[in-house]
Formats: C-alpha cells, sequence, structure tokens
C-alpha cells in the first residue's frame, strides 16, 4: 500500500498573514515633567464640579499620568505614585482638594 500525501495549497494563507499590520503601541503622550506630579498650579480646580473635563484638567495642569478620584467617606491605599494626582470631593460633587500621590 502506497502512502497518500495530501497537498494543501498554502498560499492564502501566507497572503494572510503577509498583510496583517504591526501592532505597535503609540508612544506616550510628551509630558515636561516626565509625568511627576506638581500640584502646585491645580488649586484653580477647587470649588469646580468634578467631571471628566476637570479631571482632565487636573492630568493637564499637574503633569502627572494618572487619575484618583476621592469620593467623600472612602478608603484609599497609602501607597505613594508620583506620577498620581488626586482629586478629593463632597457630596456635591464639588472638589475641596487636589493632592499628588
Amino acid at each position: 500500500m502506497k502512502p497518500v500525501i495530501y497537498l494543501l495549497p498554502l498560499a492564502p494563507l501566507a497572503a494572510c498573514t503577509m498583510n496583517a499590520p504591526e501592532s505597535t503601541p503609540p508612544p506616550p503622550p510628551a509630558n515636561a515633567s516626565g509625568g511627576k506630579c506638581d500640584s502646585s498650579r491645580a488649586g484653580e480646580l477647587v470649588g469646580q464640579k468634578a467631571t471628566a473635563e476637570t479631571g482632565a484638567r487636573a492630568l493637564q495642569l499637574t503633569g502627572a499620568r494618572t487619575l484618583r478620584w476621592g469620593p467623600p467617606r472612602s478608603a484609599f491605599t497609602m501607597d505613594y505614585r508620583e506620577d498620581r494626582v488626586n482629586v478629593m470631593y463632597d457630596d456635591a460633587m464639588t472638589i475641596i482638594e487636589v493632592t499628588c500621590g
């Protein structure tokens, strides 16, 4: 008995893999502070409403890479991160404090 060899066309499979785009993550946004938080300019946010827009503004003003919201009566980890801004707000969603860490 002779062995049977099956030949499958591989060209369609090769074409799919050859045309697949490379997935490279985009570079992080340029930041003059290198991502290190500086809350000295963020005082203008105190008294404003806690919204997505004020959160983005907090990141912009402080140079931080990460935003952490601080709702009332919440517990937080005590780990310090120099690239994080903490925006604390009250029951009325009014920002009461902006800190780094």
